[in-house]
């Protein structure tokens, strides 16, 4: 088995972030589930941003907000997303590659536009996603880079895709190669609603194919249609080598075979924009795992990674990470 020369390797919808503040009542007024990610089509899109105020753009997706905080840490990584060769294209492309991410990743020539997530930030910093895929539902088994992905020490793959039958399929030829080269699978399970629209399938990918699972406590509940989150971690400890649930305010738990690891969420001064919380826990978490340091130090790091990015507008980090979790 030849030597990993990546840490992570990204497997997401590459999605362009329109972000804007909102009051409640334009939430009940434009019918939006308030804390969710609801997918919509484009002429939907296109009246919520005409709809919205002020927004900031920014390259985004929940695997890729993960290995740009993991490239913020100091770590190697690679990224597989579908892309248009449109201008919101471009820039997410231009994006990737200036932060020294590997992405190999053929951009389409026709069809769908790149995809975009129109997110409104209320007063309570709780974000309401709304998301139209785009030419990320063409990201196909094809798409899959053999060498990009077997050069990783982990493939990490966001639950967000699933929405796409393609995408299961690219997910499953992913997690074979990753195994057949000796390495490691994680799946984020990334919402609840995506959750109860996919629960059957995400546990049969996660009893064959996933060694390391993210999720936050409602989404290990969703999947195990319980509400008890301790006999849910019992039952996702027989099922992966390791998984790390956050808590929100009351930090994260991290299970592995018998061993359970809790850790206090990190000091906030002020909950900005929850947007990309569980993607910088995601990243700091990885960063450590890779660096075989003791799970109680990755949930430390992925506290501190989340911790700046809710301290601010944007899911992706405004500081170098490697200074703020201090690492040396």
């Amino acid at each position: 088995m030849s030597e990993a020369t990546l840490d992570v390797v990204g497997i997401g919808n590459a999605i362009i972030d329109l972000l804007a503040h909102a009051e409640d009542q334009f939430l009940v007024d434009h019918e939006l589930n308030k804390g969710g990610m609801t997918l919509i089509d484009e002429a939907t899109a296109e009246r919520l941003y005409a709809a919205m105020g002020p927004a900031t753009r920014a390259s985004g997706g929940s695997a890729g907000n993960t290995i740009a905080g993991l490239g913020s840490l100091g770590a190697a990584c690679g990224y597989i997303g579908k892309l248009r060769d449109d201008e919101l294209g471009a820039a997410y492309r231009h994006d990737l590659l200036a932060s020294g991410v590997r992405f190999t990743t053929p951009m389409a020539g026709d069809g769908p536009s790149t995809a975009r997530c129109i997110i409104f930030v209320t007063s309570d910093a709780e974000r309401t996603m709304n998301t139209y895929l785009g030419a990320c539902v063409n990201l196909t088994a094809d798409d899959i880079d053999e060498a990009l992905v077997a050069s990783a020490k982990i493939t990490y793959m966001e639950g967000y895709l699933y929405d796409e039958p393609h995408a299961k399929d690219a997910f499953r030829r992913a997690a074979d190669i990753a195994h057949a080269a000796g390495r490691q699978v994680s799946l984020s399970l990334s919402d609840s609603f995506c959750v109860h629209r996919h629960r059957a399938d995400f546990l049969d990918l996660i009893a064959n194919r996933v060694d390391i699972l993210f999720a936050n406590d409602s989404e290990l509940l969703a999947l195990f249609e319980t509400d008890d989150l301790d006999a849910a971690l019992e039952k996702v400890a027989a099922m992966v080598d390791l998984a790390a649930v956050t808590l929100g305010a009351s930090g994260s738990v991290v299970v592995r075979g018998g061993e359970r690891v809790t850790s206090p969420a990190a000091h906030v001064e002020r909950v900005v924009d929850t947007t990309g919380a569980g993607d910088l826990y995601a990243a700091g978490f990885l960063y450590g795992l890779t660096r075989n340091l003791p799970l109680a130090e990755c949930a430390r790091i992925a506290g501190l990674a989340a911790a700046e990015v809710i301290s601010h507008f944007g899911a992706r980090p405004e500081v170098p990470l490697r200074e703020f979790a201090k690492l040396g």
